[in-house]
């Protein structure tokens, strides 16, 4: 089977220990994220006790144990040079990746921060108070806060200068960038970062906005919704360009790979899209449950569902090609560097697959921005064992195969993932409704995509 991670409590240090092939459980507490750096030689891991972790991917150590945080960490972006984290306690943290220094707190959001974005020399945030914010990433300072929304938000995207046109009576408003946002009220919003002013409000969707990828050269916004819809915008106009709509489940997940749009849905199934027309042009239907998370590599696009199985399809043709098993519950994340595909698991586990003999179509052209930028996973543990699996068909379970290094990495347990949004227990929100039952937050919502329900109210 797939390696897997577990993680010591902090001051706890277990880096030799051994994992089977079953792999180790940590402690109650897991991961909620995980950074991969551009070169993918350092992993970045946030948890749900409050810490974050530096790991080597050569040597399967951990570099820096980074605490400072009072509550769970809810997202974690690894950078060249620096670490950043935004946790539950409504702060966002940056720190040192050779020291494990904490060297900036960044305080001023009022509730669970959810994401945060580096761009630009800037460091973007999106929170459960209403509000996105963009913060001198030397200074700590927030340069700009961004009020508008009617509930919690959540995903984000940043649109470079140049990346827009610089036409006159745009350029002005264009010349800060633009920030898109997405939010449980429905709308995604255009925010022009100089001045902090809403650009355009997208309205269209009946249901929350949990995703949304942006294609910067045409200047257009997908963003997709629990009302089973994807939708095209134009950022700079407002206009709604096309919707796509043969999802019958809330949209999960979204990739944007040359000129094709791949949706995961709680309908079990992955739909490819083209990015210009909005025709469906092929449906992967494999999956025995929701499809939680996408990744597309080299020609390949990688999936991960609630039936806690990854499967590896080409993405041309739309043939199974693999079917990765071994976890017991829904894949939240799936990564992918070089010849390893990572899967994280609410069973606990992260586990390493040798992706080696899948054919694909040759590789896309390399990314321009970081992939920790790029990657929008979600990887439970903390010992990351490199005993790796493989299979040899799409029907085969996974057998012990390669051994891609001699000492194991750790990384932390399980996470739990509110479509895209981490609450706690017991607070406000932190419950999806299903056919008049309540549940509490946990995988559930994750594998029906489905969202906490939250009356609108007015900001204060």
């Amino acid at each position: 089977r797939g390696a897997a991670l577990s993680c010591p409590p902090p001051g706890q240090r277990d880096g030799r220990r051994r994992v089977g092939p079953e792999g180790l459980r940590g402690p109650p507490r897991g991961i909620n994220w995980l950074s991969l750096s551009p070169d993918g030689q350092r992993l970045l891991t946030g948890s749900e006790d409050g810490t974050a972790r530096l790991w080597s991917t050569a040597d399967g150590q951990c570099c820096a144990l980074l605490q400072g945080h009072e509550s769970y960490v809810t997202f974690c972006q690894l950078e060249d040079e620096a670490a950043f984290t935004c946790s539950a306690d409504c702060t966002i943290r940056r720190w040192d990746v050779l020291t494990g220094q904490c060297l900036q707190v960044y305080r001023g959001h009022t509730s669970i921060v959810n994401r945060i974005l580096v761009a630009n020399n800037q460091l973007f945030s999106s929170s459960y108070d209403r509000t996105a914010r963009v913060w001198s990433l030397d200074k700590g300072q927030i340069s700009r806060e961004f009020q508008g929304h009617r509930n919690c938000v959540l995903p984000l995207a940043y649109s470079a200068p140049w990346d827009l046109p610089s036409a006159p009576c745009v350029e002005e408003a264009v010349a800060g960038g633009l920030l898109v946002t997405g939010s449980t009220d429905g709308t995604a919003k255009v925010w022009q970062v100089a001045s902090g002013c809403c650009h355009q409000t997208l309205r269209g969707h009946t249901g929350a906005v949990l995703c949304l990828v942006l294609d910067t050269p045409g200047h257009t916004a997908f963003t997709g919704s629990t009302d089973a819809t994807i939708r095209a915008w134009d950022i700079l106009s407002g206009e709604q360009l096309r919707v796509f709509r043969e999802h019958q489940g809330s949209v999960i997940c979204l990739e944007l790979v040359n000129r094709f749009v791949y949706s995961g849905s709680a309908d079990r199934t992955v739909k490819c899209w083209l990015a210009d027309t909005g025709e469906c042009v092929r449906t992967f239907t494999a999956h025995r449950r929701n499809v939680s998370a996408l990744k597309y590599h080299a020609g390949t696009l990688f999936t991960g569902s609630g039936d806690a199985c990854a499967r590896a399809f080409d993405a041309q043709s739309g043939e199974l090609r693999r079917v990765f098993r071994g976890h017991t519950f829904i894949i939240n994340c799936i990564q992918v560097h070089g010849q390893v595909l990572y899967t994280a698991s609410h069973d606990g586990a992260l586990r390493l697959w040798d992706v080696r003999g899948l054919r694909g179509a040759p590789r896309p052209p390399p990314p321009t921005r970081s992939l920790s930028r790029l990657f929008s996973n979600k990887v439970p543990g903390e010992k990351l064992q490199v005993t790796v699996s493989a299979v040899k068909s799409s029907s085969s379970r996974c057998r012990e195969k390669h051994l891609l290094q001699e000492q194991p990495l750790q990384v932390e347990q399980p996470f739990q993932v509110l479509c895209q949004v981490l609450l706690r227990p017991g607070t406000t929100g932190a419950c999806g409704c299903r056919k008049g039952r309540v549940y509490q937050r946990g995988a559930f919502h994750r594998a029906e995509g489905t969202v906490p329900e939250v009356q609108a109210r007015e900001p204060p």
